[in-house]
């Protein structure tokens, strides 16, 4: 049942974004707003329009968050790899994923330092810009 919904949501996904599904919603909009003056303008007619961009809308969030969820998890699952195969990484990062918010901001103070202290040794563009600024500042 699982492989069944996630065959469905990719394949729906790759549906509802292609340029045939836009100019589909496009020339659906366009009809339902010809047939405006024929049904004058009435509560009746837009409520057709706003009750079926509702349901589309409320069933594609839950397609394109799982194509989402599992292209995330892949992505995770090719970087963790890249990472074990790199003699001299910190293999510890492959579990990011589990730590706390806390833990993250940490990782993520640690390699602000690092970039700071390594940043004229590498040529990081990036951090001299952010060197320069923050030397401007205390010029002032």
């Amino acid at each position: 049942m699982k492989e069944m919904f996630r065959r469905f949501s990719e394949g729906a996904a790759h549906a509802v974004g292609s340029y045939w599904a836009f100019l589909a919603a496009c020339a659906t909009v366009a009809l339902w707003a010809l047939t405006g003056a024929s049904f004058a303008y009435s509560d009746t007619w837009q409520l057709f329009i706003n009750t079926g961009t509702t349901i589309v809308t409320f069933l594609m969030v839950f397609l394109i968050q799982n194509t989402q969820n599992r292209e995330t998890r892949v992505m995770t699952l090719k970087l963790d790899e890249l990472l074990r195969s790199i003699e001299g990484a910190r293999t510890g990062l492959v579990g990011l994923d589990s730590m706390s918010d806390a833990d993250l901001e940490r990782v993520h103070e640690e390699f602000l330092r690092l970039r700071e202290k390594y940043a004229p040794l590498v040529d990081d563009d990036l951090a001299h810009v952010a060197q320069e600024l923050r030397a401007r500042k205390r010029e002032r």
